[in-house]
């Protein structure tokens, strides 16, 4: 794509309420038949329809571009334990976008840079995600555990071994020297 060849600036209508730091980085208009409306990627996360809030790049469990249309699975929070919070797929939301420009390629990246550390790991029962996110503005990673669906996820013995890995894998990502 040429230097002459951009694309046109967010028209004013469309744009979400940005923080201060924020920036838009990329936008795509949505035909979904229920009126326009458009998806914004900013530096701090992404901003969908018909949400009146950014939905924090750390708050992303999976975006899926399929060519037309990009699907976006957020995570809800279930629980805070001492380090970490537990999470679970939220509704997944699907926008088919008419020109998206680069918009998938942003969502992709960021999703990605926003994550430090991710394992599988089996916990009796079942198995889970631990996950390490860097989150704009917050000083360190937050951590997050996503069960396996089945997974027995208020048993003590789940916790337990959920506390140890999660401890576990802080531990080897902490600098030694700090």
């Amino acid at each position: 794509m040429g230097l002459f060849n951009r694309k046109p600036k967010l028209p004013p209508a469309d744009r979400p309420p940005l923080a201060a730091e924020e920036r838009v980085l990329a936008w795509a208009g949505v035909g979904n038949g229920e009126g326009d409306g458009v998806v914004v990627a900013s530096n701090l996360g992404l901003w969908l329809p018909g949400r009146g809030h950014r939905l924090g790049w750390h708050d992303v469990l999976k975006a899926v571009w399929s060519g037309r249309e990009l699907t976006v699975t957020p995570a809800e929070r279930v629980a805070e334990r001492d380090g970490y919070l537990v999470v679970a797929d939220g509704p997944a939301e699907t926008y088919l976008l008419l020109d998206p420009g680069e918009l998938p390629h942003q969502v992709r990246a960021r999703v990605t840079r926003s994550v430090a550390y991710t394992a599988h790991q089996p916990v009796p029962g079942g198995a889970a995600r631990i996950a390490a996110r860097r989150v704009p503005g917050v000083d360190g990673l937050t951590w997050t555990v996503r069960y396996d669906p089945g997974t027995p996820v208020d048993d003590e013995a789940v916790t337990a071994e959920t506390d140890h890995l999660v401890g576990a894998a802080r531990a080897a990502t902490t600098p030694a020297d700090v």
